[in-house]
């Protein structure tokens, strides 16, 4: 069994790392991501990550409904709303009117009766957050979501969000979802003191910085075939930068002076992050799904954590 984590203020238990589906219906048909959902269950990973718009808009959401059918006792299921499933039609924001029906579509899909997470993906500017709180409180009362969390919303957001949700007696929000890696460390500060202060999880997606931090990348050569980066110019762009390959490249060598991986070092190092409730780790195959549960296993030391934020320093 992998590391627990309590999410938030709230009695909901999760493993340390868990499985974002992205991929699911896109990347990976059916079988494919069959394969990564049972493998993940069978290294105890419990926590599965998705959204409405995962896998051409529906396609994850279908296949973790289709393959985790009776296990679906031993999995915590978190899946986002909000953003556009279809822009001519209306059907994007949090209005009272457009959630009820995103969360019955969820539900459909997933082949289930409650969401166990159910998170607003991003902010909507064209909806007060009291009406979205609301139905979102309403959803917990029918017994359809359990608990309630955010992504992407900047810290200001968070706390308004939280405070709204006390005001009207509502449910609280338990986790915020945010990019957080070794390369990419704008969540420390600001945002992970109102995390922890409003009783929180940081849920960190993109902690390999896309695959940079996986050791596949190296400085003056191209992406590898097969690689999101190598598919995708605009990640590449964002990614693949000199300052980003150099920083990789050092933390690599200091993680294999201590008998551990690139990955590894990823990885705890983010599990060493007292406000981190689940690394939502992406994966497409059996072989990466054990590769990240076990990549959690070095206990830096406060030493070596400092030594971790003088190499990321740079640039």
């Amino acid at each position: 069994m992998t590391q627990q984590r309590q999410l938030g203020h709230s009695g909901l238990s999760v493993s340390l790392v868990g499985l974002g589906t992205n991929n699911f219906g896109g990347r990976l048909d059916l079988e494919a991501s069959r394969r990564v959902i049972h493998k993940a269950l069978d290294v105890g990973i419990n926590f599965f990550d998705t959204a409405d718009v995962y896998g051409n808009k529906g396609g994850s959401e279908t296949i973790l409904g289709e393959v985790i059918g009776s296990r679906r006792q031993d999995v915590i299921l978190a899946t986002k709303f909000g953003n556009p499933i279809d822009e001519a039609a209306g059907l994007k924001g949090t209005s009272r009117r457009y959630l009820f029906n995103a969360a019955e579509a969820s539900l459909k899909r997933l082949k289930t009766d409650w969401i166990d997470l159910y998170q607003i993906h991003k902010p909507d500017p064209a909806t007060p957050i009291e009406e979205t709180v609301q139905a979102l409180h309403d959803l917990v009362r029918a017994g359809k979501v359990r608990y309630v969390g955010l992504s992407n919303f900047a810290p200001w957001q968070i706390v308004e969000a939280q405070r709204v949700a006390k005001e009207l007696g509502a449910s609280p929000f338990i986790t915020s979802q945010d990019e957080y890696s070794l390369l990419h460390r704008k969540p420390e500060g600001h945002r992970a003191e109102v995390i922890e202060r409003y009783g929180l999880s940081l849920l960190p997606f993109f902690p390999l910085a896309n695959g940079l931090l996986s050791g596949k990348y190296k400085c003056n050569e191209p992406a590898p075939d097969g690689t999101r980066l190598a598919s995708s110019s605009n990640l590449a762009e964002r990614y693949l930068t000199e300052r980003n390959l150099g920083v990789a490249e050092q933390l690599g060598r200091y993680a294999n002076e201590h008998g551990h991986t690139l990955l590894e070092l990823a990885f705890s190092w983010l599990g060493a992050k007292p406000f981190v409730g689940s690394i939502i780790a992406g994966a497409s195959t059996p072989e990466q799904v054990e590769a990240n549960a076990r990549a959690v296993s070095w206990q830096l030391s406060s030493e070596e954590l400092a030594q971790v934020d003088a190499i990321t320093a740079q640039g």
